[in-house]
């Protein structure tokens, strides 16, 4: 009877442990599929948020290419969406991120709003302007020293190393500027109008770089071949190299974006043809693109 009642009981635990382990089993299953499924969701949010700011990018470069003569703050929030592109590609993707790009594209959206108004405003005073005098003098003048400051960036996206203690760039471009007595830049393709060549990247976000005091060089290469800017040597072991100027600025382990000037020398003007801009940190390329003037 005693042996009965211990076989029962046996049955009975294995029973359990069997129910239990297919419980375990299936819950298991269950937080695997659902963790799967949370990615693939983080990642459809983060290209739905790529998709909203190439769309943004897109309606700027319309707004832009409607006027003969470049809105810098067009221009400039232009270049803020950009540069929040190219930080969105090398972000990780998770809940916090994606909240912070979504906060960030409202914001701009708002500020599109405005400033689509305004040029809307700022084109209507132009035409009206353009009919009031010669138009025909003045759509040539205008076209020939204000033109799209986009048509002058051929951006190359350097890759960004990951896992290592390096300061590494982005969204290097390059182009001329006219510059007014009163500070106003001007973006242009003329190389007689040109008064300055403006460099603008974006140094990316390291975690593993110290924050502080950092220093990348740039190189500002002519038609000619010649090193323009200051044209000074720097020595890393066997490698000799020829910069335009340091860039020094304050690292606080986020994206930061930097422009620097290069000027030429004395009364010398900008050659017509390509030039080429290079980033080095120390002897290392992070970063290159190039530029034409006209």
């Amino acid at each position: 009877m005693e042996s009965n009642n211990s076989s029962t009981g046996l049955k009975v635990a294995l029973g359990i442990a069997l129910v239990l382990f297919l419980a375990t089993g299936f819950y298991t299953l269950n937080l695997y599929n659902e963790s799967n499924d949370t990615k693939k969701e983080l990642a459809q949010e983060k290209q739905l948020v790529m998709n909203d700011l190439n769309a943004m990018a897109k309606e700027y470069d319309a707004a832009i290419s409607e006027n003969d003569v470049a809105n810098s703050n067009l221009v400039e929030a232009r270049t803020r969406i950009q540069g929040l592109i190219d930080s969105l590609k090398i972000s990780e993707t998770n809940v916090k991120s994606l909240w912070r790009y979504k906060s960030k594209y409202q914001s701009l959206q708002k500020e599109m709003k405005v400033l689509l108004t305004q040029n809307d405003s700022l084109r209507v005073e132009n035409s009206y302007l353009a009919t009031s005098l010669d138009s025909t003098r003045v759509r040539l003048e205008e076209r020939t020293v204000f033109t799209d400051s986009l048509l002058v960036q051929n951006t190359a996206l350097a890759e960004v190393v990951e896992n290592a203690a390096v300061l590494s760039t982005v969204g290097l471009k390059g182009f001329g500027v006219i510059e007014r007595t009163s500070g106003k830049l001007i973006p242009t393709e003329r190389a007689s109008r040109t008064d300055k060549i403006r460099v603008c990247y974006t140094v990316a976000k390291n975690a593993l770089v110290q924050a502080g005091d950092q220093e990348l060089y740039v190189q500002v290469i002519d038609p000619k071949n010649n090193t323009l800017g200051l044209n000074e040597q720097v020595q890393f072991d066997e490698k000799t190299l020829n910069y335009s100027m340091i860039s020094k600025f304050n690292y606080e382990n986020g994206n930061l974006n930097i422009c620097e000037f290069v000027a030429s020398k004395g009364e010398d003007r900008f050659e017509k043809g390509r030039y080429v801009v290079n980033v080095f940190n120390e002897k290392d390329l992070v970063s290159s693109t190039e530029f034409t003037l006209r």
